[in-house]
This record gives structure tokens, C-alpha cells and sequence, in this order.
């Protein structure tokens, strides 16, 4: 009796490790195609999650979307004021939190960038079906899930 490898343990890296380099790629791609808007990755990335949070979010709700400590993200949005695309408020019901909001030029400049990441998307999807794509939207969804819940298991938190 014969038993075949899965293909995901053929991968010259793990599973986990491919996506990871995969996400370099197409993180690199779309820094490419902002880069004329004057967006860096750092940038862009805040921007698109800034986004895609409840209106008036803190810096620290941003800082979590994107999974970095507050004072790796104080420096990209001190740029992004600098560059009028955002403003940051204190929060009236907690003077030590600070809101985030984009500017009128923000919203502009974030319309642009929603265009051609979803350009770059697109060209990144080709070839793929849509139950591809549904099917590795699951996985993923699935395994941030089983991370969670193994960081959980192991920091002790259950």
C-alpha cells in the first residue's frame, strides 16, 4: 500500500512559510504601483486599514488592525499628517486616546489607491477561479482562527 505525500508538504517551505512569502510579493507589488502617489508601504498599508475601521478609530485600534506597536505606527501616521491625508483628534471621552481621520485630500488620495490595488488585486487573482478563491479565503480565515486559539493555548490565556 502506497501513500501519496499531500501537495501542501511538497512545498519547499511549510504551508505557512509560502504564504508568507507570497504576501511579501504582493505586499512589494502594490508598494510598486503606489509608489507615484508618494505612499511607502508602511504608508499605504496604514491607510487601507484606517479604512477599513469604524470612523474616527484610535491610533491604538490601528496599530492592532495592523499588528504593530503603537510606536512603530506614531512615526507613519506623524507622515501621513505631514502629507494633509490624515488628522489626529483627542478623544473627548479619553483625553490620552487620539482619533484618526482622513483629510478631504485623504479620502481623495485613498479613492487612487483603492483603484489600483484593485487593478493589482485582479492581475494577482489571474488565472485563479472564483471557488479557488473562495476556497483559500476559507482556509485562511479558518486557520487565523486555529492560530488564535493555539497562541491562546500556549500564552496561557484559554
Amino acid at each position: 500500500m502506497s501513500s501519496t505525500i499531500p501537495f501542501h508538504e511538497t512545498l519547499d517551505l511549510t504551508l505557512c512559510g509560502n504564504m508568507g512569502r507570497v504576501h511579501r510579493l504582493c505586499r512589494e507589488a502594490v508598494t510598486l504601483a503606489v509608489e507615484p502617489l508618494g505612499l511607502t508601504q508602511s504608508r499605504w498599508t496604514a491607510m487601507i486599514h484606517l479604512h477599513h475601521l469604524p470612523l474616527g478609530a484610535t491610533q491604538q485600534a490601528l496599530a492592532t488592525s495592523l499588528g504593530i506597536e503603537m510606536p512603530s505606527l506614531t512615526r507613519t501616521i506623524k507622515q501621513l499628517e505631514q502629507q494633509n491625508l490624515v488628522i489626529r483628534q483627542v478623544d473627548e471621552h479619553d483625553k490620552r486616546s487620539k482619533k484618526l481621520y482622513f483629510t478631504d485630500e485623504g479620502i481623495k488620495l485613498l479613492e487612487h489607491l483603492k483603484e489600483l490595488t484593485s487593478d493589482i488585486k485582479q492581475r494577482l487573482y489571474a488565472d485563479l477561479s472564483t471557488e479557488q478563491l473562495d476556497g483559500m479565503a476559507h482556509s485562511l480565515v479558518q486557520m487565523e482562527e486555529n492560530a488564535r486559539r493555539c497562541i491562546a493555548s500556549l500564552s496561557g490565556d484559554k
